[in-house]
């Protein structure tokens, strides 16, 4: 690689020469946008769910006023094949907290381009089992926003997403991460 090659995404480099270079540019200043909106979605589910804000949470019936973040969706909103299962997590003492940890580690790892890798894992779960509680899909048999929303996390994690506008390189950097780099 020459003085004026560019690296975009980790190992992949992109020649920066003409057309090329702007496309990838582009390209990764595009997949940077969707990876901080995607880590937005989720930090924005977490404040909602912890303090109540009126929109998913109504005011009052946050986690910090004492109000159980899961029980609406799991209790109410869970139908399909997987509803007793899902109506059955209600109150147990793992659930609300679990199910808060992850939409802020997930949220700040896609938002901040760390650990991309594990937040795709993680992430991926957790729509998937949003997707199952939401059976049967009402405009789509198979598709729907969470479905949507597990492929593009994973798509930015093997894009290495977190490189472009957020702290994926340095990330990669730290000894744990080199020395175990599903952390990645």
């Amino acid at each position: 690689m020459t003085a004026t090659s560019h690296r975009l995404h980790g190992s992949v480099p992109v020649k920066e020469a003409g057309p090329a270079r702007s496309t990838s540019v582009n390209a990764g200043r595009a997949l940077a946008v969707l990876r901080i909106a995607a880590g937005l979605t989720f930090l924005w589910a977490f404040a909602d769910k912890l303090f109540g804000l009126g929109f998913s949470t109504k005011a009052g019936k946050g986690w910090i006023d004492g109000g159980d973040p899961t029980a609406g969706f799991l209790g109410k909103g869970a139908t399909g094949p997987f509803a007793s299962f899902y109506h059955s997590l209600v109150g147990d003492f793992w659930v609300s907290p679990l199910f808060m940890i992850g939409l802020a580690g997930i949220g700040l790892a896609v938002t901040l381009g760390i650990g991309m890798r594990i937040a795709a894992v993680a992430g991926t779960v957790l729509y998937l089992l949003m997707w199952s509680a939401s059976l049967p899909l009402e405009t789509n048999p198979v598709l729907d926003d969470h479905i949507i929303g597990a492929i593009t996390l994973v798509a930015l994690a093997l894009v290495a997403a977190g490189n472009v506008w957020g702290f994926g390189r340095q990330w990669a950097e730290l000894p744990i991460v080199e020395r175990y780099p599903w952390l990645r």
